[in-house]
């Protein structure tokens, strides 16, 4: 009895494990065949290594082609402020007012020498007349002579002096008016009605609406690397303008040395677009050295869960996906950093991965 139900127990047992064998056995000969028959259809291209210059992306700022610091040579009390910020001026438009009693004083000061000058030079002349006519009868010695010569030539030399002081009180004068010196518009005010103006002090900063130009700071090894000159085109790009895309800029301006200080060089480029405001920010490639990369047609690249692949067609002619990092994209190719060594073959067009081990017939 009990070998009996000892029998029974391991039945089971006994008749699950050739079910098992089996099934394992018929799954893997069906996997196999599907995989060996399988074909795939499409074109291939050859993985290749590239030498191409590398970018250097250098960011910098917008600014206007001409700034000005508005300032006056009188030293006098502001009466009237004639513009505000953001203001558009004509070339000598009136924007400030100075009082101008203390410039008038000056030149009313400068005239009344000028008076004097002529009045001592009038005098001078006629008595180097009367020792002339002396001298020619010996009635004067030639000191005497010498002497109202001397005095002649001092007062001519004193009314020239006092015409000088006459024009620079006068060019005094007019500042107590401020002009524009260009047309622009009018960025920053920093004065107000009772300010006092003085000499180098700043009262308006005034820029040209005119021309715009892309400052850039450019690394000392760089600007050697590139060989950069005045007139180079440089590809640039505003930050807040991405519907102007790509630009083309000349090169219009070029420190001789670097900066000491953060080894440097300080280049602009003239930007094709002017309604750009100023100060805002940019950004330019420069090309550096050559550098080596490998490169595949953009049709080789399927997306797939997130990922980038390729399918290589291998030496017995089968196809074979291969994970990739991709990197910049170049004329109707992209850059390969991971994933290729160069020199294999992909396939091109492809809108899935086909299986792997499918054999590949060329389009």
């Amino acid at each position: 009895m009990r070998n009996t139900r000892r029998s029974i127990k391991r039945l089971p047992i006994l008749l699950t494990l050739p079910v098992l064998l089996l099934a394992a056995c018929g799954g893997h000969q069906t996997t196999e065949t599907q995989v060996t028959d399988t074909k795939v259809v499409a074109s291939t291209a050859s993985v290749e290594r590239l030498e191409v210059p590398s970018e250097i992306e250098i960011f910098g700022t917008v600014e206007a082609e001409r700034t000005a610091a508005i300032s006056s040579r009188v030293m006098a009390m502001v009466t009237a402020v004639r513009v505000q910020t953001g203001d558009e001026v004509r070339h000598g438009q009136l924007l400030l007012e100075i009082d101008p009693q203390a410039a008038e004083g000056q030149l009313s000061q400068a005239r009344g020498g000028l008076g004097q000058a002529k009045a001592a030079l009038a005098l001078a002349e006629r008595n180097y007349g009367r020792f002339k006519a002396l001298a020619e009868v010996n009635a004067a010695s030639e000191l005497e002579l010498d002497m109202a010569r001397m005095q002649y030539e001092q007062a001519q030399g004193a009314v020239e002096q006092a015409e000088g002081a006459v024009s620079a009180a006068s060019s005094v004068a007019g500042d107590s008016q401020v002009v524009a010196p260009f047309g622009g518009r009018v960025v920053q005010r920093m004065v107000e009605i009772g300010d006092l103006a003085a000499p180098g002090r700043p009262l308006l900063m005034l820029e040209s609406t005119a021309g715009r130009r892309l400052a850039l700071t450019v690394p000392e090894t760089l600007m050697l690397e590139s060989d950069l000159a005045l007139g180079d085109e440089v590809r640039t790009q505003i930050d807040a303008r991405a519907d102007l895309g790509a630009l083309t800029s000349t090169i219009i301006e070029m420190t001789p040395g670097a900066d000491p200080a953060s080894h440097s060089f300080r280049i602009k480029v003239a930007l094709p677009v002017e309604d750009i405001p100023s100060g805002t920010a940019g950004r330019a490639w420069i090309e550096g050295k050559t550098r080596a990369l490998v490169a595949v047609p953009t049709t080789a690249v399927l997306r797939q869960g997130g990922m980038s692949l390729v399918v290589i067609k291998t030496d017995d002619g089968r196809a074979s996906s291969r994970v990739v990092t991709l990197g910049e994209r170049l004329d109707g190719q992209v850059e390969i950093l991971s994933g290729l060594a160069g020199g294999e073959e992909v396939l091109l067009g492809l809108t899935s991965v086909p299986p792997a081990g499918a054999l590949v017939e060329a389009s």
